[in-house]
């Protein structure tokens, strides 16, 4: 396991993501994802850091752990005394969250951004991280985030590495392997989109007599439509950075949208439900087609563990392979991974909350009890205190690190350059007029293309 770690970390180092003094009180706050609602807790305790009169306050991006934040800040001030405030956006607000809460005199002390793209509205914001032992227990420079003026300023750093690609089910798809009628004979054949469209489309006509569907539904409201206007939309954008010999651009020019139309053909003609209804169709939909056996696959990450653990898809077979779109040489393509979460520390907040802001994530990353607080909620993270005793009980997580061992290419997270979330927003857009039969392609790639021009210029003035 530890090599395995080792070797997943390796080829995220190859990546280019241009691509914890004084005692009190604290009082620990989630905002849930779902409603907005705030839940507390207070703990009290003696300090034993430099950060005497400093307190910290965190605006989580990720809903999904957010009482786990607060358990951990709890357990935080109770060994030191440091009060440490946790708020969670809820979903899909973090950015007018952040700008809101920066607005008022009690900012966040520590804060996110996605990338280089969200970078940009913060960056004056941001402390630099370049002597502190958050940068310096990296396991790769690659991580971190650094100044666009300035190199050798580190404005944030990676806290998480996460994976993403065609989760499926072993049991489910050896079941249709043993059918008369398969066009494979083992799972490891399906390393092309060739084959894997094969598959799903044989999968289709025979979905009466096998009882599943190939695909799990392609929602599109909004806890759903992220997985293909941004992390589907990675590939092609993946394909034509490698193919120009760049890491950014002002102007995509959408050089392999075909073969996106293809994958999303794929997924919406083969899945539990009919194209016109995946505008009703939630992130949840989709998990629980996936956990209850009646889909093949589930496009999502190795976050989405917790969602599909425990119901009829045992763990030992649950994998992950990557999503092909007809690329050559995709054999050898691997799984998607990368990070958009990178921790920001607020340069304009006092020393004293600068100091104690360092002290709490140095803390999480270095103690036994941080670390396990970090495992616990699901996260591989970059740093090297985090051997494998550290790594998170997830077959998916497994998955990676086997892809990884066999060699495979990762493919770089390249939606952290994305211009905007409203070019997203244009994408999904089309994406859903088009399956539901109101709009037809060229509209995706006008979204795609013209859009991201138009929403670059407005970004950079």
């Amino acid at each position: 396991m530890k090599k395995a770690l080792a070797l997943v970390l390796a080829a995220a180092m190859a990546f280019s993501f241009v691509a914890c003094g004084g005692s009190g009180t604290s009082t620990s706050q989630s905002t849930a994802a779902s409603g907005g609602t705030s839940t507390s807790t207070a703990s009290t305790g003696t300090a034993t850091g430099d950060a005497s009169g400093g307190k910290v306050y965190y605006l989580n991006f990720k809903p999904e752990q957010a009482d786990q934040w607060v358990e951990l800040a709890a357990q935080y001030t109770e060994e030191t005394g440091v009060p440490v405030d946790v708020v969670t956006a809820a979903s899909g607000t973090y950015e007018s969250t952040l700008k809101s809460e920066m607005a008022k005199s009690e900012a966040p002390t520590l804060f996110q951004v996605n990338g280089p793209v969200g970078l940009a509205a913060w960056k004056d914001y941001c402390y630099d991280l370049s002597d502190t032992e958050l940068y310096k227990q990296l396991t790769s420079d690659s991580f971190a985030l650094k100044d666009p003026d300035d190199p050798n300023k580190v404005d944030g750093v990676a806290y998480v590495i996460e994976t993403y690609g065609l989760i499926y089910n072993k049991a489910l798809l050896n079941e249709y392997i043993a059918k008369d009628y398969a066009v494979i004979e083992d799972i490891a054949e399906i390393n092309n989109f060739d084959t894997l469209k094969a598959v799903a489309e044989d999968i289709t006509a025979h979905q009466d007599d096998l009882g599943f569907a190939a695909f799990a539904s392609a929602g599109m409201d909004s806890s759903s439509d992220w997985r293909f206007k941004t992390h589907l939309a990675n590939l092609p954008i993946y394909y034509e950075y490698q193919a120009d010999g760049i890491t950014s651009t002002e102007a995509i020019k959408g050089t392999y949208l075909e073969n996106y139309k293809n994958v999303w053909d794929l997924y919406i003609n083969n899945a539990t439900c009919e194209p016109t209804m995946i505008g009703s169709k939630t992130g949840d939909d989709a998990a629980a087609e996936f956990a209850m056996g009646e889909a093949v696959f589930y496009q999502n990450g190795t976050w989405g563990y917790d969602q599909v653990k425990g119901y009829e898809v045992a763990d030992e077979d649950m994998g992950m392979m990557p999503i092909y779109i007809g690329m050559e040489g995709e054999e050898n393509q691997g799984l998607c991974t990368g990070s958009e979460n990178y921790w920001c520390i607020n340069a304009k907040a006092s020393e004293e909350d600068i100091q104690a802001t360092i002290d709490f994530v140095e803390w999480c990353i270095t103690s036994e009890t941080g670390k396990t607080g970090l495992k616990d909620m699901g996260f591989v993270c970059p740093f090297t205190g985090f051997t494998e005793e550290f790594l998170p009980a997830n077959p998916l997580v497994t998955a990676a690190n086997e892809d990884v061992a066999a060699g495979h290419k990762t493919v770089d997270w390249c939606f952290t350059t994305m211009p905007s979330e409203e070019w997203k927003n244009g994408v999904g857009a089309a994406l859903l007029e088009y399956a539901q039969g109101t709009g037809d392609w060229s509209a995706v790639e006008t979204a795609f293309v013209d859009g991201w021009a138009t929403e670059y210029a407005a970004a950079n003035g």
